[in-house]
């Protein structure tokens, strides 16, 4: 059963589009050059080319912020992402959402609420792992709902990354895939998302087909899809993320492609 926030399936041939854009780096962050305005309006233009292109929906996220804090971002970057969606919601009716790594997923609902998105994408829902900013060593499910509850956005759908990519999970390697999933859907989360090893590194066709199986909510492929990969994944799959492929060169730090966009919603689409 799907939350409000994800109901947009439901009105789409499934495997949605979710067409990442990669904010650029925000205030106060290592990469930090430009004015927020400009962020903003860049965002916009990409959101723009995406929905013309054929993306069914808009995740927005702060990879250029990296190395990331670990579950803790600054106010400034609150406040400029919150800039950056909200552009972007005035720019296209897609519904939108939105990721603040490394796991700060109560300022990500909190920036979803103030601008208008339907979703967020979390890590660290369930259980502990080790990324490359160091340990998650706490669940964020209680203390999240809790939140989210409280500033009244229930109507933020959460979708969790199980076994997350950039991670290692040794401290949960007797739990296998399809029960993590089925543990994030049991402690509140609306969808999942599974991905491969590393942005860009393909998701396992058997990995999406198992959480498939086990739980009735919406399956995300998080990394790695391109048009070659979409008949792999498209039988199991509610929606795709895809970053890195629709960029220049499918580099996630380049611009959007519109041709490389048309390839892969065409691929989607057949």
């Amino acid at each position: 059963m799907e939350s409000s926030g994800l109901s947009f399936l439901s009105s789409l041939t499934r495997p949605a589009l979710v067409a990442m854009i990669h904010v650029g780096a925000l205030p106060g962050t290592p990469r930090s050059s430009r004015r927020v305005s400009e962020l903003a309006s860049d965002a916009a233009a990409e959101a723009k080319l995406l929905a013309q292109g054929g993306a069914d929906a808009i995740i927005l996220e702060n990879m250029h912020d990296l190395p990331y804090m670990n579950r803790a971002v600054g106010p400034e970057v609150v406040a400029a992402m919150t800039a950056v969606c909200r552009a972007v919601r005035d720019a296209v009716s897609l519904p939108l959402g939105v990721q603040v790594l490394a796991g700060a997923n109560r300022e990500a609902i909190a920036v979803a609420h103030s601008a208008g998105c339907q979703f967020v994408r979390c890590e660290g829902f369930i259980f502990a792992h080790v990324a490359d900013e160091g340990l998650m060593p706490e669940a964020d499910a209680g203390p999240l709902l809790r939140y989210r509850r409280m500033i009244g956005a229930e109507s933020v759908a959460i979708i969790a990354d199980v076994k997350k990519k950039h991670s290692a999970h040794a401290i949960t390697a007797d739990i296998d895939l399809a029960e993590t999933a089925l543990a994030a859907i049991h402690c509140g989360a609306d969808g999942v998302v599974v991905t491969g090893a590393a942005t860009g590194r393909p998701t396992q066709p058997a990995d999406v087909a198992a959480v498939a199986k086990a739980i009735d909510s919406p399956v995300f492929v998080g990394s790695g899809v391109t048009p070659e990969q979409i008949p792999l994944l498209k039988t199991h799959a509610d929606a795709m993320i895809v970053g890195s492929y629709i960029k220049k060169d499918g580099h996630w730090e380049n611009g959007p492609d519109a041709e490389r966009l048309r390839k892969l919603v065409n691929a989607l689409k057949s």
